[in-house]
């Protein structure tokens, strides 16, 4: 039996679908699968590999370039990986994000291997915004997949909203899995009690959104910590110092101790203006931190019920953002409930569970 299986990406740099494809790919290789991740463009690798999964990189990454050198480019990439295609015959390929998801389909259906198109960001920054040829390219690639995987409801049905795809009914609902972490320490992150925020510095993350709600709140007693990197970094630097904040809020780069961050908070927030699905919120949830999250397209309201197992909070609303913060840090009965109901998260985002979806998929299972 053929059980070579292709993940393709665009690069396994920091990201939410790079975590996902990292810890599916290792798990699917565990059961007996021969795993190879196709990466378009050369990159460092953020997550862990295991040794036995193979990491292919058809391409240097690109610099801005003129017209023609992005014609050469694109043939390139087209052309070697149809030859991977061709020399392997993978049993299967699954490509994730919108980029990898055409140049997939269109190597696939050339070569004729069943594939599988995954969607992990708005369609409302990709998808939708293309032009009329690139919608109809999209719409005959994404019907002819075997299945238009989604880690949340809210993005299918986003796709769906615009004319081009209506006519779409090949999605398969597939959360995130929960990333495995060691064993958080004894290290102490920080000298004071914190509000934690975790996530790339852009303004998609809205950490922006979170340093004005946190200079509202009342305890004024905890600081407020942000681990992540991007291109926000001065800007948001320059609104704490605007804010008087030097010293409480803390831009602390990203960390490969998150674990220590999520297990030492005293409760996290997502100020994100959209998501594909939160995997910051899911993870701080996996280790019974008390979560307060904007109520943002897309994700947060499909995991979080309301003071069941956190806060949602409606978007553009700064002061509600502070007020929940505050209930949340003064209400101990209230965060204590939502901790414990919060890890049941464990159970149904475990690697586990996703790794069994994803092999019922390709191996036409019930």
């Amino acid at each position: 039996m053929n059980n070579k299986l292709f993940f393709v990406i665009n690069s396994l740099q920091r990201g939410g679908a790079e975590r996902a494809i990292s810890i599916v790919s290792n798990a699917l290789y565990q059961q007996n699968f021969e795993v190879t991740i196709v990466c378009l463009n050369d990159a460092d690798i953020a997550f862990a590999i295991l040794p036995e999964v193979k990491v292919v990189s058809l391409l240097k990454k690109r610099k801005q370039e003129n017209p023609l050198n992005r014609l050469w480019y694109a043939g390139l990439l087209y052309t070697r990986l149809i030859r991977l295609l061709m020399k392997e015959k993978p049993f299967y390929v699954v490509s994730f994000m919108t980029t990898s998801n055409l140049w997939t389909g269109l190597a696939c259906l050339l070569t004729r291997i069943p594939f599988v198109v995954s969607e992990h960001t708005t369609p409302d920054i990709t998808l939708n915004t293309f032009n009329y040829f690139f919608r109809k390219l999209s719409y005959h690639i994404y019907r002819k997949s075997t299945a238009v995987v989604v880690p949340s409801i809210g993005i299918a049905e986003r796709i769906k909203q615009s004319n081009s795809f209506r006519k779409l009914n090949n999605f398969k609902l597939i959360r995130n899995p929960i990333n495995e972490f060691p064993e958080p320490s004894d290290w102490k992150v920080n000298d004071k009690k914190f509000i934690l925020g975790v996530g790339r510095l852009s303004f998609v993350k809205g950490f922006d959104i979170l340093i004005e709600a946190y200079n509202n709140i009342n305890n004024t007693g905890i600081d407020l910590v942000i681990a992540g990197d991007g291109a926000e970094y001065e800007s948001l630097k320059i609104q704490i110092e605007k804010l008087n904040l030097t010293g409480r809020v803390k831009l602390v780069g990203s960390k490969d101790n998150l674990q220590d961050y999520y297990h030492q908070a005293e409760l996290f927030v997502l100020p994100s203006r959209n998501e594909g699905y939160p995997v910051a919120l899911t993870e701080a949830m996996s280790f019974g931190c008390a979560c307060v999250a904007v109520n943002c397209d897309f994700g947060p309201s499909e995991i979080i019920e309301n003071e069941f197992n956190g806060l949602l909070v409606e978007q553009n609303n700064i002061g509600k953002l502070s007020k929940a913060i505050d209930d949340l840090l003064l209400n101990h009965s209230l965060r204590k409930k939502i901790s414990a109901n919060a890890q049941l998260i464990n159970e149904a985002n475990s690697v586990k569970n996703i790794a069994g979806y994803w092999r019922g998929l390709l191996l036409n299972l019930p």
